[in-house]
């Protein structure tokens, strides 16, 4: 009986998907209770080849065997892979996630009693010498929920860190039994390739929007720290977000009593099944201003924080910090002083993006006044260093996209013309700037703009305008924007918005008067709209409907 021929019994019994990929067929269990679909086998020989065709099979063989040979740093690029081909958010599994999975509602030491079956035990374990032996995928019967393999066959990587280790799971072939249990942990560098060793995919279960209006309740996403030791302060502002490969938002905000303050932290927040965490610390130069923050994540899964630090406890003078982290903002790497002097034009500006040839670019605000623009820093090495432009963008906290012909586009508060929000385009990366009045209101103290292209393709501003918060599009490139709309479902409410917003009412013709904005779109192509601490979420089809 071939794996496909059981997976076919199998989604007759219990809820299933599949993922295909050109001529790559995943079969995927719902997890109860989880939000989540679980690869009903491990990723297999064939499925990974798919993404690595020069991968070496060694010991597993088969198509249908467990992939090994592995690193977990492999097994995420893998996931990513997965979600950019299909639209769909893959990642490793939590350890929580994949027990809760293992045990499938069980509490004894095996999914099928405190006794492992004699039978599958002897394919597995062989005198604890590496013999060969079948690594073919379901060839046993699953466990309640139709997933396979979860004691032995081939450990499996897992999201979390353990120190500087990675969490591995489920035991392997020739390993004694006991290894194998619900509850057994192990773990491995990251970079470690084994025999043993492999992994499956999780998939994280989101409502499909994109074809329907969809508008979710507006939520706040700083909750207060649930310890005492995390330092939290009065003022609560300036928010920057990304999607990370284990399917979170992070969002991460300063917290201060004074915006020139020595005081300031920098706090983070983790979104995941539709609830925040309580906030943390991200990031903090004891007595040292922390002004300015974006977060952006790479092809690959990499987080890029960059963030600016000042020198005499102020925003004026910062230097430009950046931090890599390679598992979703679990942990990062040591912050390094890409652009070192304390200066202007190192106030980091949220929404960095990444052009089609694969430039980084990041706007920080040209001074301290109102009137000072916006400067632009250019990476060419995914993060690892930047350089300023030159050219100034006319306002501050600019929002900038790329054009289909390779012109920047960018959008500012303050420096207003003729009565209009200030619009400037580049056609040399940034060193030079051409200016005109764009069709949007100008903004002022409090408010920070998003101008994004969306998956879908055309370009959204969120701004502020007669009523509040609005949202616009263009579906040529930023020559018109024919559909503009409030933000609000018309619903009547009262809200805090924190910062320098405090508390607003939205119905049917107000929406959130100020804030500083932040914006993700998710592969599930939701919109998730950050204010100074409001978390808004709606999709294209609710903006044109």
């Amino acid at each position: 009986m071939t794996v496909l021929t059981v997976i076919s019994m199998l989604m007759a019994l219990v809820p299933t998907d599949t993922v295909r990929v050109d001529n790559m067929a995943m079969a995927l269990v719902e997890v109860p209770n989880a939000n989540i679909r679980m690869g009903a086998t491990e990723v297999t020989n064939a499925q990974y080849e798919a993404y690595d065709a020069s991968h070496r099979r060694a010991f597993s063989k088969g198509d249908d065997d467990a992939v090994t040979m592995v690193s977990w740093n492999e097994a995420r690029s893998f996931c990513v892979w997965l979600s950019q081909q299909t639209r769909r958010r893959f990642r490793l599994p939590t350890e929580s996630e994949w027990e809760r999975a293992c045990r499938a509602g069980t509490t004894t030491a095996y999914n099928t009693g405190d006794i492992f079956p004699e039978n599958q035990w002897k394919a597995q374990w062989n005198n604890r010498v590496k013999d060969t032996v079948q690594l073919r995928v379901a060839m046993f019967p699953p466990n309640a929920w139709g997933l396979y393999d979860m004691h032995g066959n081939v450990e499996e990587w897992c999201l979390d860190p353990w120190d500087e280790f990675r969490v591995t799971r489920g035991g392997s072939h020739n390993m004694e039994v006991r290894y194998l249990r619900s509850d057994a942990r192990a773990a491995a560098m990251p970079d470690d390739r084994s025999v043993m060793r492999g992994f499956r995919v999780v998939e994280d279960i989101v409502a499909s929007q994109s074809s329907e209006p969809f508008f979710a309740e507006p939520q706040p996403y700083i909750i207060a720290p649930a310890d005492s030791l995390t330092p939290f302060f009065a003022h609560n502002h300036q928010p920057a977000v990304t999607y990370t490969d284990g399917g979170d938002l992070l969002a991460i905000w300063f917290s201060t009593d004074a915006e020139a303050g020595r005081e300031m932290v920098v706090l983070q927040s983790r979104y995941h099944s539709g609830h925040w965490s309580h906030a943390t610390l991200f990031f903090k130069v004891p007595e040292r201003n922390m002004t300015g923050s974006a977060l952006l994540t790479l092809s690959d899964g990499t987080l890029v924080h960059m963030g600016g630090v000042g020198d005499a406890g102020e925003w004026r003078d910062l230097a430009l910090v950046r931090r890599f982290s390679l598992d979703g903002g679990r942990s990062w790497g040591s912050a390094v002083l890409v652009e070192p002097s304390h200066d202007v034009r190192h106030q980091v500006v949220a929404g960095p993006i990444v052009t089609r040839d694969g430039r980084l670019l990041l706007c920080c605000d040209a001074g301290p006044g109102g009137d000072d623009g916006t400067a632009l820093h250019e990476s060419t090495d995914s993060g690892t260093t930047w350089h300023d432009q030159g050219g100034t963008i006319r306002g501050i906290h600019a929002g900038i996209v790329e054009l289909k012909d390779g012109t920047l586009m960018a959008l500012g508060r303050g420096q207003a013309i003729d009565g209009r929000m200030p619009c400037s385009r580049s056609n040399d990366g940034g060193r030079l700037w051409h200016y005109s009045a764009s069709p949007f209101p100008p903004i002022g103290s409090g408010q920070r703009l998003i101008l994004k292209r969306l998956n879908e393709g055309p370009l959204m501003v969120c701004s502020f305008g007669e009523g509040g918060l609005f949202v616009a599009l263009s579906y040529d490139e930023g020559q018109t924007w024919p559909v503009r709309k409030l933000l609000t479902d018309g619903k009547q409410r009262t809200l805090d918005g924190g910062a320098w917003t405090g508390t607003f009412t939205i119905d049917a013709t107000h929406a959130e008067p100020a804030g500083y904005l932040a914006c993700i779109q998710t592969p599930d192509n939701i919109i998730h709209l950050l204010s100074s601490r409001m978390h808004y979420r709606f999709n294209l089809k609710w903006i044109e409907n």
